[in-house]
């Protein structure tokens, strides 16, 4: 009889047990930038920024259409290389993510937006900017910050307005990226009555510039922009200072990141560097940022370097999405997503039709001491 009874309660447990399961909801969000490569570091700070969302989602014990969800980030290093983007995406959509938030860089962004729209799946991206993302009639592409032509045009008009360029050399490292964000630099030196005396190519795995910096030493430039990321623009800055090229640098996102003073072997002179990051934190925003960096120091023992507080933001109004839509299925709440208006760490994010952020700002920084500080904020 003892038998019969432990067998029963044996059964009601596993009963209870799985009704108690089948009311968890697992939501899969998945994540991809470059951690490997030159510019890991960049990429490991993006996926903390996810982790920090995912943690911080299932400590609140989010309810999506009256289940209690588990959310769970699926990371993938795409290397900063579009082939191993377009694998890591189909991973992803093999794996029916509910959303994706990536990747990093513009070069991978792109192609692997295809793969992603095709399965119905949103897409956030952090930190890619070439205006291409967003101009391919994707339902399902949405970005975080303010786009190319915003950065590389307000950039241009910088350097002929305020930094007085008059001989301005461009040089970029033909990534989708880098090549698009100086072409609209060159763009914005121009509808401001600059010049440009020489336009050259790297690539984004160089390490030896001197060939194009004495071709463009020869044109005696004030200003150098180089499109292009941090893990190049360190060792160009290191040459040029070699090669006695005193002029001042500028670039965009790619190398406005805590790690350039390092990556330039302190080769930098104040105030040299003028760049601009793809965002903009102020009032409010400024002090929920400042408390993001420390927690993230926290848990991490690292500082942040430069998207992790625009990817959190963006898992954030994802999930926010899911809540407001009462389902995960990207179907079901990917039209919420496209009228977000989310209060976030880094500032309201609502798209617009095409998925890019409205009113996006730009931060302008310089280095001085060997640490960034930050000039004005345009929108």
């Amino acid at each position: 009889m003892q038998v019969k009874m432990n067998v029963i309660v044996a059964a009601a447990a596993v009963l209870f047990t799985g009704a108690t399961s089948a009311q968890e909801l697992v939501v899969k969000i998945g994540h991809v930038g470059p951690t490997s490569g030159q510019i890991a570091h960049l990429g490991k700070d993006n996926e903390y920024g996810a982790r920090m969302a995912i943690d911080e989602l299932n400590a609140k014990g989010v309810t999506i259409g009256g289940k209690k969800a588990k959310f769970e980030l699926l990371a993938e290093d795409d290397g900063a290389d579009p082939k191993q983007g377009t694998a890591a995406a189909q991973k992803l959509v093999d794996s029916k993510v509910n959303g994706v938030v990536g990747h990093l860089n513009s070069g991978t962004t792109i192609p692997a937006s295809k793969i992603y729209s095709d399965a119905g799946i949103p897409q956030i991206s952090p930190s890619a900017t070439n205006p291409k993302y967003t101009r391919q009639g994707f339902k399902t592409t949405f970005r975080v910050v303010a786009d190319d032509v915003h950065l590389g045009g307000t950039l241009g008009k910088y350097a002929v307005t305020q930094l007085k360029g008059k001989s301005i050399a461009v040089i970029d490292d033909r990534t989708a990226y880098g090549q698009g964000v100086a072409d609209e630099f060159e763009k914005g030196v121009k509808a401001a009555g600059g010049k440009t005396v020489g336009r050259e190519f790297t690539n984004d795995k160089a390490t030896d510039f001197t060939a194009i910096l004495t071709s463009l030493k020869a044109k005696k430039p004030d200003i150098v922009f180089f499109g292009g990321m941090d893990a190049v623009a360190g060792p160009m800055l290191r040459q040029m200072k070699q090669l006695g090229i005193n002029a001042k640098f500028m670039g965009g996102d790619g190398i406005c990141t805590a790690e350039l003073p390092k990556l330039s072997a302190g080769t930098m002179a104040d105030s040299q560097v003028v760049c601009a990051e793809a965002g903009g934190v102020e009032g409010e925003s400024k002090k929920a940022v400042e408390e993001f960096s420390t927690a993230f120091k926290k848990k991490f023992n690292v500082d942040v370097k430069l998207y992790a507080p625009y990817v959190y933001d963006a898992v954030m109004v994802m999930a926010d999405s899911m809540v407001k839509a009462g389902s995960s299925d990207p179907a079901k709440y990917l039209p919420v997503l496209a009228k977000a208006n989310y209060k976030g760490i880094t500032g309201t994010i609502a798209f617009d039709e095409k998925g890019d952020i409205r009113n996006g700002a730009l931060t302008l920084f310089t280095f001085k001491g060997g640490n960034r500080e930050q000039i004005a904020i345009v929108r």
